[in-house]
């Protein structure tokens, strides 16, 4: 299933251009991380991606099909979204918001079943959320509204699942439970696109990226490509460095803010590099992914080893490759989204 946006633009009658071709297309697994400061229009593209408000220009389109010739039912069958805490207002209980979550499932004039309340609980439990059940969402904090509203999304089994800053009013638990299910939610075919204002949520966990500037300007591609010292500069009128946290498992990049600053400057090509990668997987489950990720990059592989070590129930694989660093880098985020795969590179002097 592929969601897309073609030509997409969107401005205010007094002539204001917020959004300016727009083009991006999110297919199954997909998860796509949409950046920009405050006032680049990252709402407003989700509102006019799903169709609550109507391009000025441009279209959204459901496999092929204008998201505003679909009918609601069916739209909302398929497609789930999150709005930001702050803008729902509802004296209902969390149980009874989740489970109208269930309803896209329902016919018409038919109630939840048993096996309904028993998914909401069971889905409740997983957020975390289960001692809310009862609490009326009206006296719930920004946090747990959020959460909520997530699980209620959820509950309709979407098949993509759009979220407007999900981690917003989060603390560093629940921000971690909720990538963590996007991350599920992507590895198990689910479409999942979220509105960050966090650059290190969208280098950690998406495989994609669009970043909007105030211009409405918008760049769209592999995160690793997208999510760069330079662009974030263009963007932002920050000065970053993106960095390396090294852990016993795996290498995490992430992005330290130095200072403002005006537009970057071109950066240089970047120089082919010699790195080994070393992969271990909990057993040989996987194999067939890792090989998968590995035959997009085979025209930089030098060598490869890979063995067994049973002992441990492990599989090891070795490869080296001569490659730019930001090929080398997209390699091993690709791996370290598997889950429970440990992934390093090493680089020569």
């Amino acid at each position: 299933m592929k969601l897309a946006v073609k030509e997409g633009c969107f401005g205010y009658r007094d002539g204001t251009q917020i959004l300016d071709h727009v083009n991006f297309e999110a297919e199954s697994g997909d998860l796509i991380a949409v950046l920009g400061p405050n006032g680049a229009g990252k709402t407003t593209m989700l509102r006019c991606t799903l169709g609550f408000l109507r391009w000025t220009s441009g279209e959204s389109t459901l496999d092929g099909r204008p998201i505003r010739t679909i009918p609601a039912r069916e739209l909302w069958q398929t497609i789930a979204y999150v709005p930001q805490a702050r803008n729902f207002s509802s004296a209902a209980t969390a149980e009874e918001t989740v489970l109208l979550g269930r309803n896209a499932h329902l016919s018409v004039f038919s109630q939840p079943k048993q096996s309904d309340v028993d998914f909401t609980h069971a889905l409740m439990e997983r957020l975390h959320i289960l001692p809310l059940a009862k609490k009326s969402c009206s006296e719930m904090s920004g946090g747990e509204l959020q959460m909520v509203l997530i699980a209620r999304a959820l509950a309709a089994e979407p098949k993509i699942l759009v979220l407007d800053e999900p981690e917003s009013n989060l603390d560093f638990r629940n921000q971690l439970i909720v990538l963590e299910t996007m991350s599920d939610l992507a590895r198990q075919g689910i479409t999942v696109i979220f509105n960050t204002h966090y650059p290190d949520h969208a280098l950690r966990r998406s495989n994609k990226a669009l970043l909007l500037h105030k211009r409405g300007k918008a760049l769209f591609g592999e995160t690793h490509r997208i999510v760069t010292e330079e662009n974030i500069r263009n963007a932002f009128h920050v000065r970053t460095v993106i960095g390396e946290i090294e852990t016993d498992e795996r290498i995490y990049r992430s992005i330290l803010p130095l200072e403002l600053a005006g537009e970057a400057v071109e950066m240089a090509p970047d120089e082919d590099r010699i790195a080994t990668v070393s992969i271990i997987l909990p057993d040989d489950a996987q194999a067939e992914q890792v090989n998968a990720i590995l035959h997009e990059y085979s025209r930089f592989l030098v060598g490869r080893m890979g063995l067994p070590y049973r002992k441990a129930g492990v599989h090891i694989i070795n490869v080296t490759l001569d490659a730019p660093k930001a090929e080398i880098t997209a390699l091993t985020e690709a791996l370290s989204r598997l889950e429970r795969c440990s992934v390093k590179a090493t680089f020569a002097g």
